[in-house]
């Protein structure tokens, strides 16, 4: 009854998850969970013998705790059960489940015992839907938690953690690894869950969780890249990988634009122009002299272009304003990314374009650029990810990657994914523009655009894991290193196809 986690694996809100436990009827799911958490448990528990602290919080969470505490007894740990509610609030089946560990001879006691040197911890303080702030006595609880060496497990979700959003409700427990029940949850995901839940397992309880409820939230894995690839034939030319013209690269910009170019003819793009509105600019990029340089207007005048990309390095002057227009009414794919995000954000009659695009818009925001998008703040926007990512897609009528530990991509039609790979060295300059080239190269080559965002953001976060597994990062890694990177991969991919 325990899942693994791989691309499509699906993600459910708490409300969902609520509805498919009612649909489980009469099930045991206590019973099921705490059984699945103990044996994990088991597991990771040291085999020094030495006690394991299980904190049981006031809710159904709490019953989960009791139950594994109950199994870890009668497998011979030496348990101590910590109990934070109040026994006559506690739902039917978490009495039951406290009734049976006392019968199985187990005890509660109303604090951590001092002095002991615990082999595990579980943590069953709070689980799924929580609304307020952890304070006083849980707060207390959850530092002496974070404090402790022993390797903690945390049960359906770490405690003070919100489920749908991954914020941290005041204070949360930093798990090493997490069993959560029925199906993952965006929280562990995204924002904070990544800091707090260690290693995530999934216990399914034996509910086929799509069977009673399609999901409209996917894992985004590896796989999505052979989705996006296609064998090439020996008999072919560069016209059959398409034509992408990027603009952007205004005065003292031009690096942006020169990374997504570089990216896009890496990623097997047949030809790729630069369209740069900085008039004294270079015509040849002495690294990449296979990137054709333009003006703006001539690479956007071109007729065999077969996708765009505007605003690395694009700026936001009335020329910005007026190139990026010209390439919204365009008939091509567009990613737009960077500044021309933000002057859709500040410009009415951009967002209006947009909006009415008859072709396909992929929009590449960061939380900053999402809030000026939407005409709010930044915290708004990571308040719920998600939700943020979602109004993004359907009021602006593109696909959308919001940007961030945990990646959402959402589509007009209110599917969302959310993003695996990834790690903290991307947070550098230059990252968004390698991105926006990925997502266009795939644009430019015929690939669908939810399929296109899904490849380029995952690829873009797998080049970074992998320098990060040779030593080239987290700290120091740069964007221009992810290029090839990514090229390594796409090709050891298509090697397998």
């Amino acid at each position: 009854m325990v899942s693994r986690i791989t691309h499509n694996t699906p993600i459910y809100r708490t409300a969902e998850i609520r509805e498919i436990e009612a649909a489980a009827g009469t099930l045991p799911l206590m019973e099921r969970a705490g059984l699945a958490a103990a044996e994990l448990a088991r597991g990771v528990a040291p085999e020094s013998g030495r006690p394991i602290l299980v904190l049981a919080g006031p809710g159904n969470n709490g019953g989960d705790a009791f139950v594994i505490a109950r199994h870890l007894k009668q497998w011979w740990f030496n348990v101590t059960v910590v109990f934070t509610g109040d026994e006559s609030r506690l739902s039917g089946d978490t009495t039951g489940a406290l009734a049976a560990w006392r019968q199985a001879g187990g005890l509660t006691v109303d604090h951590i015992p001092a002095g002991k040197d615990w082999g595990l911890v579980v943590d069953g303080l709070f689980g799924i839907g929580l609304q307020r702030e952890a304070t006083g006595r849980y707060a207390d609880l959850i530092a002496a938690i974070n404090a402790m060496r022993a390797p903690k497990l945390a049960v359906d979700i770490p405690s003070g953690l919100e489920s749908d959003t991954g914020r941290v409700m005041g204070c949360a427990v930093r798990a090493d690894c997490t069993i959560t029940f029925i199906a993952l949850k965006p929280g562990l995901l995204t924002c904070d869950g990544p800091d707090h839940c260690g290693e995530l397992h999934i216990g399914t309880l034996g509910i086929d969780a799509p069977a009673i409820k399609p999901a409209q939230g996917v894992i985004i894995g590896e796989a999505v890249l052979g989705q996006a690839l296609r064998p090439r034939r020996r008999n072919t030319h560069k016209g059959d990988f398409g034509s992408l013209a990027v603009i952007g690269g205004a005065y003292g910009m031009v690096g942006a634009a020169l990374l997504a170019g570089r990216a896009a003819l890496k990623l097997g793009t047949g030809r790729v122009y630069l369209g740069l509105i900085a008039r004294e600019a270079s015509l040849v990029d002495m690294t990449q002299p296979e990137l054709m340089l333009r003006s703006a207007d001539e690479a956007l005048k071109l007729g065999h272009l077969t996708a765009l990309a505007a605003g690395p390095g694009l700026g936001q002057s009335p020329d910005a304003a007026f190139y990026l227009q010209w390439a919204m009414e365009s008939s091509l794919p567009l990613v737009i990314d960077a500044d021309g995000l933000n002057l859709v954000g500040a410009t009415a009659s951009l967002k209006h374009t947009l909006q009415q695009r008859p072709a396909a818009t992929v929009l590449t925001p960061h939380p900053a650029e999402a809030a000026r998008l939407l005409g709010c703040a930044t915290r708004e926007i990571q308040h719920d990810r998600v939700a943020a990512a979602l109004r993004l897609a359907q009021e602006l009528n593109s696909h959308v990657v919001l940007k961030g530990a945990g990646s959402i991509c959402a589509a007009p039609d209110g599917t969302w994914g959310i993003n695996t790979s990834g790690n903290p060295g991307m947070a550098s300059a230059g990252m968004g523009d390698v991105l926006a080239g990925l997502i266009a190269a795939l644009l430019a080559q015929g690939v669908e655009p939810k399929t296109a965002l899904h490849a380029g953001v995952h690829l873009h976060g797998a080049a970074a894991d992998a320098l990060v597994a040779q030593g080239a990062g987290p700290a120091g890694l740069t964007a221009g290193e992810t290029i090839d990177a990514a090229r390594r991969i796409v090709n050891d991919a298509r090697r397998t196809m």
